[in-house]
């Protein structure tokens, strides 16, 4: 190792006599501005690691000038979702207060149009059992409600009052396994009993095979159950079949939609079979 180093000597020695050597010159010799060589050198690599210094630092100032503004840009989206969110929720508010008033509205058309004494009624609750299809209004004995009493909708029959309390009421719906009532095809006349098959559709039994019923045709009551007043919907006729021979089997889709109903009118009083008077 020492021998080795000492042959390296003399060469180190010699570079660096002749580097000393070329600042010498280059300290000496003049370029055409007047500066020397020496000093073009070392303004020259100056110059350029400043450059490079100056580009290193606007470049990060430009990351950190865009962070600011990505945080500005996220904090405006999360301010301008927040209140979209606010308005989609108050659409959804008018929407339904819109609703609700033409459901009123639709209610006072009907219980001008129905010659009968009235209460309007809101529901409160539906029957959690599908053995039993309920609803509870929030209207009872002490509002004139009584058992038995029909109950409408402006789309059509809802049920009947089976349990009335003094300030609420429970009715039966149409749609119920153990419901019926006495109907007639409004077209043609032809006569039948509408009956819940309690899974929300109806059927409409004892109409006479011969008689002229049709898919469309709408199916109203015919005052005979002496529960109903006559000429109220109970729904619409979707399938027709032979039966057993004397009579139609009849699918009905109700008039009155249960999964929407929230208003409705109680007929305040009870009625005859069509065609007795009322004592």
């Amino acid at each position: 190792m020492a021998l080795a180093d000492i042959g390296q000597r003399p060469g180190l020695l010699l570079a660096a006599a002749v580097t000393l050597h070329v600042g010498l010159i280059s300290a000496q010799v003049t370029t055409s501005s007047g500066r020397t060589i020496f000093h073009t050198v070392v303004f020259g690599g100056f110059s350029e690691g400043q450059r490079g210094a100056s580009t290193v630092v606007g470049g990060v100032r430009n990351v950190w000038d865009s962070y600011f503004a990505l945080r500005d840009v996220r904090s405006e989206n999360e301010a301008l979702r927040a209140e979209v969110n606010a308005l989609q929720v108050q659409l959804q508010a008018e929407r339904a207060r819109a609703e609700r008033a033409d459901a009123y509205r639709s209610l006072l058309q009907l219980r001008a149009r129905v010659p009968l004494e009235t209460t309007g009624a809101e529901v409160i609750a539906a029957g959690v059992s599908p053995e039993f299809r309920t609803v509870t209004i929030d209207k009872g004995g002490s509002d004139g409600v009584a058992a038995d009493m029909a109950v409408v909708a402006p789309s059509g029959v809802v049920g009947r009052i089976t349990q009335p309390s003094a300030r609420a009421s429970l009715v039966q719906l149409i749609v119920d396994r153990n419901a019926a009532a006495g109907a007639v095809i409004e077209r043609t006349r032809v006569q039948g009993i509408v009956v819940g098959v309690g899974d929300g559709s109806l059927r409409m039994d004892f109409a006479p095979a011969t008689g002229d019923v049709v898919a469309g045709d709408v199916v109203v009551t015919s005052g005979i159950d002496g529960l109903y007043p006559e000429g109220f919907i109970l729904g619409t006729v979707e399938r027709v079949a032979r039966g057993d021979g004397l009579y139609h089997e009849i699918a009905v889709r109700p008039g009155v939609d249960f999964s929407r109903l929230e208003d409705v009118l109680v007929v305040l009083q009870r009625h005859p079979p069509a065609g007795e008077a009322v004592k």
